[in-house]
């Protein structure tokens, strides 16, 4: 029987209250290729066996990376994950129902994120890191947001080079509470651009190095130019691995850092879910939302972990609240806890090192393809390409050569005029023979043969 707790009357008055007819109405924002008016084309009625079956035939249309030569990046990489990572994070310790108010009974999931904590602010160089928030993008948008609360300014300028996504990501969460955003132009190397936008409403600047484009910029110079106008720098990271080897953004004069850790520990996923890293200065930790773990002693003097900073009361201020964040990327944090223990700072380094080696062999090899130009020249495992003809389309014809050659720029961010600017991306994973099979296939349809 289906449940229906609500009569047609209770739905009228409701609607009423909103000030709209119907509930069609709640969804005039969605545009109209993008609604279904009948149902999904599947069969109404089918057996188990039979789910089975068609689900796994849809499934096998799929193309998983690791099938053959992939060059994706821009925002999402493709990393080996330990075999122990996923044997681990299935251990009682750590993979608890309970919730981490319950510190009695959740001792492992909050040493766990404890750990994330202490792993996420030395490798972001920061004071404090929470215990994670959903992806890198939202983790932007809880920047801006508490930048605005620290500085009582209502102005972000965000750098040319941040992922358009997580600009949209974010213009979504901040228009709501009145937040103004200039967005500067994509550039490929630009992010300096943005200290002659900063004014004297402006509450932070938002940089990103590695930008999408590859590019790594030393934003030192960034920092002090905010600060002397009383702002504050948010720095975004959308590929962990980078800060094994790069200049760290608390090194660097970040105020916040926002980043997304998937690349360590998660797999792509299809698209998630993904894990959000959360770090500040320790005289803004009042200001920073999420949860926040720490270390005491109990009864007995013995080591023990509870949450602080974020109680319950926390999820019913509402608007009073410093942020509505109520809950964490519990399981993928875990993976990221377990995956950095297994590496520490010398494998991370290796493994940071290895990923621009990658990148710089396939940066050479499509460089003597003819037509091609490098476009990025400062990167860590990703670059941008100009290319001959139209990326996307190239894209598709190697696609159908059994090659996943990078992401245009163009599906990140349709109307910025750069339809012929690819993104290549080259991780620990790329083979050198899959270096040379990206090169004879990308020269053979740039050559229209």
């Amino acid at each position: 029987m289906r449940y229906l707790p609500l009569t047609p009357d209770d739905r009228t008055a409701m609607l009423a209250a909103i000030g709209v007819k119907s509930i069609d109405d709640l969804f005039v924002d969605v545009p109209q290729p993008a609604r279904r008016d009948g149902f999904v084309d599947l069969p109404h009625v089918m057996g188990e066996l039979e789910v089975d079956r068609a689900l796994s035939a849809m499934a096998s249309r799929n193309v998983a990376a690791g099938s053959r030569p992939f060059f994706c990046g821009a925002g999402a990489y493709r990393h080996h994950v330990p075999a122990t990572v996923d044997h681990v994070i299935q251990r009682s310790e750590f993979l608890t129902s309970y919730t981490p108010y319950q510190p009695e009974i959740a001792q492992g999931t909050l040493q766990y994120l404890y750990e994330f904590q202490t792993q996420v602010a030395n490798l972001t160089g920061m004071d404090v890191a929470n215990a994670s928030l959903y992806d890198g993008s939202t983790a932007m948008a809880e920047g801006v947001l508490m930048a605005t609360r620290v500085t009582r300014r209502n102005k972000a300028v965000i750098s040319g080079g941040v992922h358009p996504h997580y600009v949209r990501a974010t213009e979504t969460v901040v228009h709501a509470v009145g937040v103004e955003t200039q967005v500067l132009a994509a550039a490929v190397d630009a992010e300096a651009d943005v200290i002659a936008q900063i004014g004297p409403d402006t509450a932070c600047v938002v940089v990103q190095t590695p930008n999408v484009f590859g590019t790594a910029t030393d934003v030192t110079k960034i920092a002090e130019a905010a600060h002397a106008a009383g702002a504050l720098l948010i720095v975004v990271v959308t590929e962990a691995v980078s800060m094994g080897l790069l200049k760290s953004p608390g090194e660097m004069g970040a105020d916040i850092v926002a980043a997304e850790g998937q690349s360590i520990g998660n797999a792509l996923n299809y698209g998630g879910p993904y894990v959000g890293l959360f770090a500040t200065r320790e005289k803004l930790i009042r200001q920073m939302p999420g949860r926040l773990c720490g270390e005491t002693v109990d009864a007995d003097g013995e080591r023990g972990f509870v949450l602080t900073l974020s109680t319950r009361e926390q999820h019913i201020r509402r608007d009073k609240a410093t942020s509505n964040i109520c809950t964490n990327s519990g399981l993928c944090s875990l993976a990221f806890t377990i995956h950095m223990s297994l590496l520490g700072e010398t494998g991370l380094r290796k493994l940071a090192l290895l990923n621009h080696e990658k990148a710089l062999a396939t940066r050479d090899a499509l460089a003597a393809i003819p037509g091609v130009e490098i476009l990025t020249g400062r990167f860590f495992n990703e670059f941008a390409v100009k290319l001959p003809k139209n990326a996307a389309e190239v894209v598709d014809q190697l696609a159908a050569h059994h090659v996943l050659a990078g992401v245009p720029y163009s599906r990140l961010a349709p109307d910025a005029g750069m339809d012929d600017v690819l993104l290549v991306c080259a991780t620990e994973t790329t083979m050198d023979v899959d270096i040379q099979i990206l090169v004879k296939s990308m020269t053979k349809i740039l050559a229209g043969a």
